[in-house]
């Protein structure tokens, strides 16, 4: 096990509080059941509340990066949410997962949800794209002996997503600032 795995955990989780501070933080342990646990042991769901910076809910991995770090770089990932529910911390731990798992995500790529990001949307994939809403100063983590990029997970269409393969990223992010998206929303229709 690499050694640098909790306390890059911990770091994550320390760059997360002071970013959001004046936010309520809760540390969720993530259950990926026990194969699962020993490829991702360190892996927790910060859950951070509405506060100053955001009156969305913000759902952040820690525990990523020890296991995709390449010469002391990797990932994390963040969503945001229109509210608190189980449901996101179960999304942010299937992100965490399929990174790890063999599906390594970076910016610009997606992964399919399997179904609506929540009962009813149209969204039914995750876009990586800067955090937009939160900026570099979240996006930038330094940890020991590395850095980490928090990368956030954009619920999308599928059309969206061919959209993106035929145009390119840049052209389907116009297309939402464009639309003026609300990206918390689950309802927001698709922009193709």
């Amino acid at each position: 096990m690499n050694d640098a795995r909790l306390p890059a955990a911990e770091a994550v989780e320390s760059h997360v509080r002071a970013f959001f501070k004046g936010h309520s933080v809760e540390v969720v342990a993530c259950d990926l059941g026990p194969e699962r646990r020993e490829a991702m042991p360190d892996l927790r769901v910060l859950v951070v509340g509405p506060g100053p910076r955001s009156d969305s809910w913000a759902y952040v991995t820690a525990g990523c990066w020890g296991v995709m770090e390449k010469d002391g770089h990797g990932l994390e990932f963040v969503m945001t949410a229109h509210v608190r529910d189980q449901r996101f911390i179960d999304l942010m731990t299937m992100i965490a997962y399929y990174h790890g798992g063999g599906h390594q995500l970076d910016l610009e790529h997606s992964m399919p949800i399997g179904e609506p990001w929540v009962p009813g949307s149209a969204c039914d994939h995750l876009l990586i794209s800067l955090p937009y809403l939160h900026g570099p100063d979240l996006e930038h983590c330094p940890l020991p002996g590395g850095h980490t990029r928090i990368l956030w997970t954009l619920p999308v269409t599928a059309a969206e997503i061919e959209f993106r393969r035929r145009e390119g990223h840049e052209a389907l992010e116009h297309l939402f600032d464009d639309a003026e998206i609300i990206p918390t929303d689950p309802f927001r229709a698709s922009v193709v």
